[in-house]
């Protein structure tokens, strides 16, 4: 997927010191791949599937989220 037309934009919460890092790139559907690995494999999701599994990430990080506060750690 490297040598694709594909924009590619590197998550929010990837750090600047690598490592956990995982870029989204969108056509069809959305694309998720390893910063570090970038002609690796590449995750595939419908819209509303990446719509619901963000939605969820954003309500556990939410500060005094039950679910963090209960000890679950980032997604």
């Amino acid at each position: 997927m490297e040598g694709t037309d594909l924009n590619w934009r590197k998550s929010s919460y990837s750090g600047n010191g690598g490592g956990e890092c995982v870029e989204i790139g969108k056509a069809d559907c959305v694309l998720v791949r390893d910063t570090q690995d970038r002609t690796g494999p590449v995750l595939a999701f419908s819209t509303a599937a990446w719509e619901r599994f963000a939605g969820q990430v954003k309500r556990l990080l939410a500060p005094g989220s039950r679910q963090r506060s209960q000890g679950h750690s980032r997604v």
